[in-house]
């Protein structure tokens, strides 16, 4: 990838099925529960998410990765109460905005 990509969210089609499988087998389980409990529901439901599960590891699901560009983000620095705007607010009401930004790559930052 060049530097210059903002980067995808999208993901594949197949890690999309295999994740839509996995929800709908927590949602039949979850009916299940606020229906009585319905037992043999739940573990259809149960059921489902393990074929979710496999279908996952077939299409290689924890390798489709979204690849990020690196973020910048400015700080704010806000002393008052619960961050609430207002004119205790150091920078006034708009906050301070340091001059340099923090840069959040992880390959720079590991832990911040």
């Amino acid at each position: 990838m060049s530097e210059e990509s903002l980067g995808s969210h999208a993901g594949r089609l197949s890690s999309w099925v295999a994740v839509t499988i996995i929800f709908a087998g927590f949602v039949v389980g979850g009916v299940a529960l606020c229906l009585g409990p319905m037992w043999i529901m739940l573990w259809i439901g149960v059921g489902i998410v393990v074929l979710g599960l496999v279908v996952s590891g077939l299409v290689h699901l924890f390798s489709d990765v979204v690849v990020d560009a690196p973020r910048v983000i400015p700080e704010i620095v806000d002393y008052s109460l619960f961050g609430a705007r207002s004119d205790k607010r150091r920078g006034g009401p708009e906050g301070e905005v340091l001059d340099r930004p923090v840069a959040t790559d992880p390959q720079e930052t590991p832990h911040g």
